[in-house]
């Protein structure tokens, strides 16, 4: 099995999300012409984006630890490679979205604690 490593794209990710390279929301666009449209999903707000975050971050933990127990069984088409990445990008997602947490946390704590 040939496993292809593809560099990140950033673009394509903040397109996915449904916001511009600055971060906003692609409210100038047309319905038709918007990326979450043509998938049929929901418009793009932060929770969404946030959901489909944590998604990946699930889906690439579950991935990993299948591979793991392939791995332990010794299957032949399971190399220690793969699984080595799959763990690797499971605990890569799994920092950033605790980082992104922390500071949401940080974030509504200073928030909080602003005088009115």
């Amino acid at each position: 099995m040939k496993l292809e490593l593809k560099p990140f794209d950033f673009n394509q990710a903040v397109a996915r999300a449904g916001l511009r390279p600055d971060g906003m929301p692609l409210a100038g666009l047309g319905k038709a012409d918007r990326p979450e449209a043509a998938q049929g999903a929901e418009p793009a707000n932060f929770s969404t984006a946030m959901a489909r975050a944590l998604r990946a971050v699930s889906d690439a933990q579950l991935e990993s630890g299948r591979l793991q127990r392939e791995l332990q069984l010794d299957n032949p088409t399971v190399s220690l490679e793969q699984t080595m990445i799959a763990m690797n990008k499971s605990q890569i997602g799994f920092t950033a979205a605790l980082t992104v947490r922390n500071r949401l946390v940080q974030a509504y704590s200073d928030i909080m604690n602003m005088q009115v």
